[in-house]
C-alpha cells in the first residue's frame, strides 16, 4: 500500500517557502562581477526563469498585472543587491578613485549587462528554432529584465558611494530609493532626505512598474532566429547602461555635498 503522507510533505513545504526568496538568492549571483564561468551563469538565469515562471504563474500575473507583479517582485529582491561601499570598490578596483573608479564601474556593468543580453538571447535563438518551447520565453525575458535591472540598479548605488552622496535609511529603505531613482534614471538628492522615505509611494511604484516594462519590452529583440537575437540583446542592453551612467554620472556631479573631501578623490573636483 502506498503511503503519500510523507511523499507529500516536500510539496507541501515548498508551496509554504517564500518564492521570491529563491529568485533574491539567484539575482544576488547573477549581479557579482567578473565571478560566474559562462555555464554556471547559463545555468543559473534557466533556475531564474524557472522560478519566476513558477511565481508568476501562482500569482496568475498576466497582461497589465504582470507589470504589477514584475515591479512587486523587484522592490521584493532589491534589498538582496549587493552594494560596495567606496573602500571596497576601489580595492576591487585596482586602487582606482574617484571619475576613473566611475568609469571602470559603468564599464563592468556594460559587460555584465551585455552578456546577460547575448545569453538570453542565444537561449531564446534556441526556442525560437524549436516552436513548443516558445511558451518558456516569456519568462526567460522576465528573468533577464530582473538581471539587468537589478545590475543597473547595484551600478546606480554604487555610483552614489563614489561621488560622496550618502544615502540614509536602513537597508531595505536604500534599496528602494535606489530602485526608485534608477526607474527615473536620476541620482538621489542628498538634501532631500524625505524622498528616501517617499520611494514606496504609488507614483513611485507606477515609475518602476514601466521603467521594467520598457525594460521587458527592449529584450522582446532577443527573440529573433538563430545569433540575432543574442546579438541584439547584448548591444541594446550594454548601450541602455552606458546611458544611464552618463545620465546618473552628469546628475550626481551636481548634487554632490560642496565640502571638502578626503585625500584620493580629488579627482571627483572638475
Amino acid at each position: 500500500m502506498n503511503d503519500s503522507g510523507p511523499a507529500e510533505s516536500p510539496a507541501a513545504s515548498a508551496e509554504e517557502k517564500d518564492p521570491n526568496e529563491e529568485v533574491g538568492e539567484l539575482v544576488g549571483r547573477l549581479v557579482q562581477p567578473d565571478e560566474l564561468e559562462g555555464g554556471e551563469r547559463r545555468r543559473l538565469l534557466g533556475r531564474l526563469t524557472k522560478a519566476l515562471a513558477d511565481g508568476g504563474r501562482k500569482a496568475g500575473a498576466s497582461g497589465v498585472g504582470r507589470g504589477r507583479w514584475l515591479a512587486d517582485v523587484f522592490l521584493s529582491i532589491a534589498p538582496r543587491i549587493p552594494i560596495r561601499d567606496l573602500a571596497t570598490l576601489s580595492e576591487h578596483h585596482h586602487g582606482l578613485t574617484g571619475e576613473q573608479l566611475a568609469d571602470d564601474l559603468v564599464r563592468t556593468a556594460q559587460k555584465a549587462t551585455m552578456t546577460v543580453g547575448a545569453i538570453g538571447g542565444a537561449l531564446a535563438a534556441a526556442e525560437f528554432a524549436a516552436p513548443p518551447l516558445l511558451l518558456s520565453a516569456p519568462a526567460q525575458l522576465v528573468a533577464e529584465t530582473i538581471v539587468v535591472a537589478a545590475v543597473e540598479v547595484k551600478l546606480l548605488a554604487e555610483l552614489h558611494a563614489v561621488y560622496g552622496i550618502d544615502v540614509p535609511g536602513t537597508g531595505t529603505q536604500r534599496a528602494v530609493a535606489f530602485a526608485a531613482a534608477w526607474s527615473k534614471q536620476r541620482g538621489i538628492d542628498p538634501l532631500a532626505p524625505a524622498s528616501v522615505t517617499l520611494a514606496l509611494g504609488a507614483a513611485t511604484k507606477t515609475a518602476l512598474r514601466n521603467r521594467l516594462m520598457r525594460t521587458l519590452g527592449r529584450h522582446l529583440t532577443t527573440l529573433g532566429p538563430f545569433l540575432t537575437g543574442a546579438v541584439a540583446g547584448g548591444m541594446l542592453n550594454r548601450a541602455a547602461t552606458r546611458k544611464l551612467g552618463e545620465a546618473v554620472r552628469a546628475d550626481l556631479r551636481i548634487k554632490r555635498p560642496a565640502v571638502p573631501r578626503p585625500a584620493g578623490s580629488a579627482e571627483l573636483e572638475s
